[in-house]
């Protein structure tokens, strides 16, 4: 008897190409193998340890204060992440230090600033909301983009429209509370037409951070430079891929550092115009994310991530930034 497929029955294998596209076995277990080594905790904070120091390595000896442990411990540990690639060391008398591999750099970055990220819990964030549904905004969208445009009549009006409505749908992306989306969009979109329209030749120096989510260590660090400089540099900050909302313990610390001021801040998508406006683009942890400008200055900082911290941590990470900020800004005005 012959049988009859109906549109829930499962065809064979060799009807899907995509079978055939699958990662090959060999790969499959060479992936297992290092994400095997990774999945230890102590293994991680050091793999993260290292990625931050901003020595670009560790000693056992750093490493060792991470948890209650012997050092022959720590260097199985470290042992383990070598033996799969992703660490590098080198002998040094009597210590060996390690760094990340050059060439896992970037998968690295990705777990620990993307994937490490998002599969943490996040309590403070409101999901009461249903991010898919959104108000139609689209007369206020347009409103606000007239009244925008008569504050810049260099530009055409066509252009500041396009400009607003794409702020408002790259916050609509990650919005949790619909009704603050026209505010934070003119903020937004009032920005990006400061660095469309800026004049570098009387301008002061700008500096653009950037890290993924925009939710930390980029936001103290455009926070610092501005409380530092006094107005004589401005700072902005942008993220890769922006979280909905700055994390609480970075919250606190902008709020010592700017006061009421502070509210102001959001995380915000980078954006070609805020790397063509800045005179120095920082990236923190992000990887090869800017898009190359002629005459702009690239720099990285390798810094910790505070949405991995506790308290004490984004407290280190902070004072870590602002002995770099006052680098940077003596750099700038000198």
């Amino acid at each position: 008897m012959n049988t009859i497929l109906t549109d829930d029955s499962c065809t064979p294998a060799t009807k899907h190409p995509v079978v055939s596209q699958a990662i090959g076995q060999d790969a499959a277990a060479s992936v297992a193998s290092t994400l095997k080594a990774l999945s230890d905790p102590l293994r991680l904070r050091m793999l993260s340890a290292i990625a931050s120091d901003p020595r670009g390595e560790s000693c056992v000896c750093d490493l060792a204060e991470l948890a209650d442990v012997s050092q022959p411990t720590v260097s199985h540990h470290l042992k383990v992440l070598k033996d799969v690639d992703v660490l590098t060391s080198e002998r040094r008398g009597t210590w060996v230090w390690y760094r990340i591999n050059p060439a896992r750099r970037g998968a690295v970055t990705a777990l620990l600033d993307t994937f490490a990220s998002s599969t943490l819990a996040a309590p403070w964030r409101n999901n009461s909301e249903d991010v898919g549904l959104r108000p139609d905004f689209d007369a206020r969208v347009t409103r606000l983009a007239e009244e925008l445009a008569a504050e810049v009549p260099e530009l055409e009006t066509s252009t500041v429209l396009a400009l607003v409505r794409e702020s408002y749908t790259a916050l609509a992306r990650t919005a949790r509370v619909t009704s603050a989306l026209i505010p934070l969009t003119e903020r937004f979109a009032r920005q990006r037409l400061s660095d469309l329209t800026r004049d570098r030749a009387v301008d002061v120096p700008q500096v653009l951070f950037v890290c993924v989510a925009n939710a930390g260590r980029s936001q103290l660090a455009a926070a610092l430079v501005n409380q530092a400089a006094g107005g004589k540099v401005v700072a902005r900050s942008a993220g890769s891929a922006p979280a909905d909302v700055i994390h609480p313990h970075v919250r606190s610390l902008l709020v010592e550092i700017e006061g009421a001021a502070a509210a102001e801040r959001f995380p915000k998508p980078l954006t070609d115009d805020a790397v063509r406006a800045a005179d120095i683009v920082i990236t923190m942890g992000c990887g090869d994310v800017c898009p190359v400008i002629p005459g702009v200055r690239y720099d990285d900082w390798a810094v910790g991530d505070p949405a991995l911290a506790s308290v004490d941590g984004v407290e280190a990470i902070r004072d870590d930034i602002a002995v770099r900020v006052r680098v940077l800004v003596n750099d700038l005005l000198n």
